[in-house]
């Protein structure tokens, strides 16, 4: 009975003994030994499970269930250590495996996941050539630098000797001063660089021009006929100024005296035009100036944004105010005084309004013959945007006067004012159609336009009838402004071509006798480079040669760009 009762005690105990090493090795496997008796000793009962061993004794002797004594001899529980009998009688380190987890677990606590939303430069290398040339220093400034070697990303070359970036930048600010003085010096550099490129473009292109027996006279042949151009808008805007300025000031005294709506719009159409041909004027003396580092293709395009502001102050200023008086007449018409003096002022300014008229035509039919062009498609495309608005101004300014005349003579003849505010009204939508088709024409002309196709092809023609060339594809040619033309093409040359043209300007014996005495494949190497290279010197040579006969052709070619396929 005794040994019956311990057993149940260490029976009730199994829970708890489980439920604690439960918490404790959650990974610890073993093998299962069942719950029994022991029958060898009838004063233990050890108990066995897959989690715990429990191990019961009481003393030798009997004790009646209720003695105090009992309890006493009743040893502790406690887990077997762990023995190397093998893998059936062994059990884990409990102790030890538990601490290892809690050490893992609080080191997975500490480590901080990557931030790739912050910016993190301390790890960047830069090379030596970069530290010099970004940061404006000296090989010497490097040497107490830290340095380290990378591999290079060329195929089979030796390790680069790189910086730290930060370490660059701090000795850059130590040399400089500041980043901002570094900035400065930067642009200073810079602009240097260019200009030097500039000069050194200069000095080849005038080399060429000499090798080819162009020289100065070649390029004084092109300028000539832009200055002729250029020439015939100056006297043709100053001109206008001139009579427009004159017949303001006798229409403003006309108005002042008869105080006619039509009188009126006159006034502003002449005054608007003063004001935009002054505007032309600027835009036509800022248009000459040379190319530099900041425009490399000129100020050309300065006639078209000349002419554009034009349109637009004809717009909002003669059409707003000639239509706005109108309207004002008819809403509040009041008589007007007698219009005699006023006839004489139109008859005066139709005739100064037909002389500019005819000067603009006389010149705009010089440059359609010129170009073999229609004069409508010459003002239509707005070859010469200074001369197009005089004349569009102008044939605004004779309509104007015809209109003013009909309609004071219908309000002097009926004594009525409404025919002069309606001739008002229609003068000014005479001025809104004439300065949104000038907005127009000098828009699409500042977008980019190509030339028209029949001088494209002329172009081309000039390309492919060279003894060079095969083919030409992709050609662009763009109106810049003031009929300077940009030509851009992709030329197909003929090698055996290009080669028989070297061999011509070579001694071909000399060349027999030299590629006789090659004994190894470096010296064939060394023979192929040497005449590879030159031809492709010649190839260059044959591309600046084709450009001088194209802008020999066609003098309004400023710039070509040919591309070798």
């Amino acid at each position: 009975m005794w040994a019956l009762g311990s057993c149940r005690a260490a029976a009730a105990m199994r829970y708890s003994c489980l439920t604690c090493h439960e918490r404790q090795l959650s990974s610890w496997t073993s093998s299962f030994v069942p719950f029994r008796i022991c029958p060898s000793s009838p004063s233990s009962c050890i108990v066995s499970s897959s989690r715990c061993l429990i191990r019961c004794a009481s003393s030798e002797t009997s004790t009646p269930p209720g003695d105090s004594k009992s309890a006493s001899t009743t040893q502790p529980i406690a887990p077997l250590k762990p023995s190397a009998a093998g893998p059936t009688g062994s059990v884990p380190a409990v102790d030890a495996a538990t601490t290892a987890k809690s050490k893992l677990d609080g080191k997975r606590k500490r480590r901080l996941p990557i931030d790739y939303s912050q910016e993190y430069t301390d790890n960047v290398y830069i090379p030596a050539v970069r530290a010099m040339n970004d940061y404006l220093l000296k090989p010497t400034d490097l040497d107490k630098l830290r340095k380290t070697t990378k591999r290079s990303p060329v195929t089979d070359s030796p390790p680069l000797t790189v910086f730290l970036k930060k370490d660059v930048e701090q000795r850059a600010i130590e040399v400089w001063g500041s980043m901002d003085a570094l900035q400065r010096e930067r642009k200073k550099r810079r602009e240097t660089e260019l200009e030097r490129n500039v000069q050194v473009s200069n000095v080849k292109r005038l080399l060429r021009d000499i090798a080819r027996g162009e020289g100065d006279s070649g390029r004084e042949e092109r300028d000539a006929y832009q200055d002729d151009q250029l020439k015939g808008s100056k006297r043709v805007v100053y001109s206008a100024i001139a009579i427009n300025a004159a017949n303001f000031s006798f229409k403003a005294l006309a108005w002042l005296y008869t105080g006619s709506h039509s009188m009126f719009a006159e006034t502003i159409h002449s005054f608007a035009d003063t004001c935009n041909q002054a505007i032309l004027a600027v835009g036509l003396m800022g248009s000459t100036k040379k190319p530099d580092k900041l425009h490399p293709y000129g100020y050309s395009s300065l006639r078209y944004v000349s002419s554009l502001v034009s349109g637009l102050g004809i717009f909002f200023f003669g059409f707003g105010l000639t239509v706005y008086h109108g309207i004002m007449g008819l809403l509040h018409p009041t008589a007007i005084a007698p219009l005699y003096w006023a006839f004489f002022v139109l008859g005066g300014s139709l005739l100064s309004e037909g002389g500019t008229l005819m000067v603009a035509l006389g010149q705009i039919r010089k440059e359609a013959r010129r170009q073999n062009v229609s004069i409508w498609n010459y003002v239509l495309r707005g070859q010469d945007p200074s001369v197009n608005v005089v004349l569009l101004e102008d044939i605004a300014a004779v309509l104007g006067v015809a209109i003013a005349a009909t309609s004071m003579g219908l309000s002097t003849y009926y004594n009525s004012p409404l025919p002069d505010c309606i001739g008002s009204l229609c003068i000014g939508t005479l001025l809104g159609a004439v300065a949104s088709f000038i907005i127009y024409t000098n828009t699409v002309a500042l977008v980019g336009r190509s030339i028209p196709i029949a001088l494209q092809q002329q172009m081309t023609q000039v390309l492919e009838s060279d003894v060079l060339v095969r083919s030409v594809y992709d050609v662009k040619a763009i109106d810049m402004g003031g009929l300077n033309v940009r030509y851009k093409a992709e030329i197909d040359f003929d090698g055996r071509q290009l080669t028989r043209s070297y061999l011509d300007k070579q001694d071909l014996e000399m060349m027999l006798e030299e590629s006789q005495n090659l004994k190894t494949i470096e010296d064939l190497e060394g023979f192929m480079s040497k005449h590879g290279e030159n031809i492709v010197d010649l190839l260059g040579s044959e591309v600046d040669r084709i450009e001088a006969s194209l802008r020999k052709k066609h003098p309004e070619v400023r710039h070509v760009d040919l591309e070798v396929l």
